[in-house]
C-alpha cells in the first residue's frame, strides 16, 4: 500500500472529488510508518493465526482525497497572493519567499488564512491533529499496539517538515505535534475515566 501525499487525520470527511491528483510530497508519515513496520516484521495481512488488523483503506482514501482538495485550495490562495505581487517560484523558492516575510497580503486572503488556521479551522491544531490521528488509526487497522510505531512516524514526519522548512516550524505546527502525540498516547493508554 502506498499512501504518499499525506502530510497531515477523528472525523471522516465527505469525499466530493474522485479525481486523482499527483503527489507533491516526497515523503510522509505514512511512508515512515510503512517502512518501520516492514523493518520490524509487522504485517498488514491476516494470513497467520494471530490475524493482524488490516488498514482501513476507505478512510485512508477519503482522508487523502480531502487533504488533496484542501491543499490545492491553500496552494491557490498562496499563489494568488504571490501572483498579485508579480512573483512566481518553484517549491524551494516559495518557501524562501514565505520565510522572508517580504510580501503583502490582501485583506480577503488574510481573512481566509486566519479562518483556516483558527482553533476550529481546517488547518487549526484540533482538526489537523484529529486528521493525523484518524489517518494513523486507519493505517494500523485501529490497533493500539501499533501506537508506538505511529508516534515515531509522526515525530519523524515533523522532523522532515522542519528540514524542508529550513528552520523552526511555526508555533501552530509545534502545537499540532503536541496535540497529535497526546491523542495517540491517549489512544494507546486511555485515561482511567474512559476505560
Amino acid at each position: 500500500m502506498n499512501v504518499k501525499g499525506i502530510t497531515a487525520a477523528t472525523y471522516i470527511p465527505s469525499v466530493r472529488s474522485t479525481e486523482k491528483a499527483p503527489s507533491k510530497s516526497t515523503s510522509s508519515f505514512a511512508d515512515v510508518y510503512e517502512s518501520s513496520a516492514k523493518a520490524s516484521g509487522d504485517s498488514y495481512s491476516s494470513t497467520d493465526s494471530t490475524k493482524t488488523k488490516e488498514p482501513n483503506t476507505a478512510v485512508i482514501k477519503a482522508l487523502k482525497e480531502d487533504l488533496q482538495k484542501r491543499s490545492d485550495q491553500l496552494r491557490d490562495l498562496v499563489q494568488k497572493m504571490m501572483l498579485s505581487q508579480g512573483k512566481t517560484f518553484d517549491a524551494a523558492g516559495m518557501w524562501n519567499f514565505l520565510q522572508s516575510k517580504e510580501y503583502s497580503v490582501d485583506e480577503e486572503t488574510a481573512k481566509q488564512a486566519q479562518a483556516d488556521i483558527a482553533e476550529d479551522g481546517y488547518w487549526g491544531v484540533e482538526q489537523t491533529s484529529d486528521r493525523l490521528v484518524s489517518f494513523a488509526k486507519a493505517l494500523s487497522g485501529s490497533d493500539p499496539e501499533k501506537a508506538d510505531s505511529l508516534i515515531e512516524a509522526v515525530k519523524t514526519g515533523f522532523e522532515q517538515a522542519t528540514k524542508v522548512w529550513g528552520g523552526e516550524l511555526p508555533d501552530i505546527c509545534k502545537k499540532t505535534l503536541d496535540a497529535t502525540l497526546e491523542k495517540l498516547n491517549n489512544w494507546k493508554n486511555p485515561p482511567a475515566e474512559s476505560k
